[in-house]
C-alpha cells in the first residue's frame, strides 16, 4: 500500500478511536444523520467560498506586489534597490495579526485624513492585508529564482540590444519561473492557512463559522477537529494541483534533464 493510502487512513483511524471513548466527545453536533449536526456541517463548509476566494485574491496580489518590489532590487539603480530592501525587511518583521487590525481599522483613518473616505470591509481588509504581508516572501522568492539564472543569459540578452526591462520579460523570468513554482506553491498553501485570522475582524470564511458554532453548542473539541480536516482538504487539493502544474511546465528540471 502506497504511504498516501495510509495518510488517508489516518483521519478514518483517529475518528474511530475518539468515537470509542464515550462521555469524552460529542459528535453528534457534527453528525449528518441528525438534521441539527447536518444544519451544523453545512454551515461550516459554507465557508469554503469565502476562504478559497479570499485566498486567490490574496495571492494574486501578492504575486504582483513581490514582482514589482523584487525587479527594481534586482536593478544597478542603488536607490531602487534600497527601496527594495527596506520594504522586505519591513513587512516581513511585521506580524499577521497586527497588521490586519491596523489594515482594517487604521488604513479608513488615514485615508480619511487625505480627504479620502474608504471603508474597508472584513473581506477586503483580509485581502490587502495577506497580500501586503506575503508579497515580501513572494518578493524573496522571485529575487532567488532570478539569481538562480546563469549570467550569460543576461549578457547574451544585452548583446543583442535587450534592456533590463526585456531581459527579464523574455528571457529571465520565463526560466526562472519554472524553478520559482513550487516556493510559490507553497506561499499559497500559507495564505489558505492565513486566512484564519480573517475571523477575527467578522469574515465569515471557515475558521470564523467554526467560532460561531463552537460558541451555541459549546463542543469546540469536534467542530475544531473538523475544521482541521477542512483546511487539510484544502492544502492537499492545492499540493495536488501543484505537482501537475509542475510536470506540464516540465519544473523539475532533475527529470527532464
Amino acid at each position: 500500500m502506497k504511504i498516501t493510502n495510509y495518510f488517508f487512513l489516518l483521519p478514518v483511524i483517529f475518528l474511530y478511536g475518539c468515537s470509542s471513548a464515550p462521555g469524552t466527545w460529542g459528535w453528534y453536533v457534527i453528525n449528518p444523520s441528525t438534521p441539527s449536526g447536518w444544519i451544523n456541517i453545512k454551515f461550516l463548509l459554507g465557508g469554503f467560498g469565502a476562504t478559497i476566494q479570499l485566498s486567490v485574491i490574496a495571492a494574486f496580489l501578492s504575486i504582483f506586489i513581490g514582482l514589482i518590489v523584487a525587479l527594481p532590487g534586482l536593478s544597478n539603480n542603488k536607490i531602487l534597490k534600497v527601496i527594495s530592501r527596506v520594504y522586505v525587511e519591513f513587512i516581513r518583521a511585521i506580524p499577521l495579526l497586527p497588521m490586519l487590525f491596523w489594515v482594517f481599522y487604521g488604513l479608513p483613518v488615514v485615508l480619511k485624513s487625505m480627504g479620502i473616505n474608504a471603508n474597508i470591509d472584513a473581506f477586503w481588509g483580509a485581502i490587502l492585508t495577506l497580500a501586503i504581508s506575503d508579497s515580501a516572501f513572494t518578493a524573496e522568492i522571485y529575487r532567488a529564482g532570478i539569481q538562480s539564472i546563469q549570467r550569460g543569459q543576461t549578457e547574451a540578452a544585452q548583446t543583442i540590444g535587450l534592456n533590463y526591462y526585456q531581459t527579464m520579460r523574455y528571457v529571465i523570468l520565463p526560466q526562472a519561473l519554472r524553478r520559482i513554482l513550487p516556493p510559490l506553491a507553497n506561499q499559497f498553501i500559507y495564505i489558505v492557512k492565513m486566512s484564519a485570522f480573517a475571523s477575527v475582524i467578522g469574515m465569515q470564511e471557515l475558521t470564523r463559522r467554526a467560532n460561531e458554532i463552537v460558541v451555541t453548542e459549546y463542543r469546540p473539541l469536534e467542530i475544531y477537529t473538523l475544521l482541521i480536516f477542512e483546511y487539510l482538504i484544502l492544502v492537499l487539493i492545492i499540493s495536488f494541483a501543484v505537482r501537475w502544474l509542475e510536470r506540464k511546465m516540465g519544473s523539475n528540471e532533475s527529470q527532464s534533464g
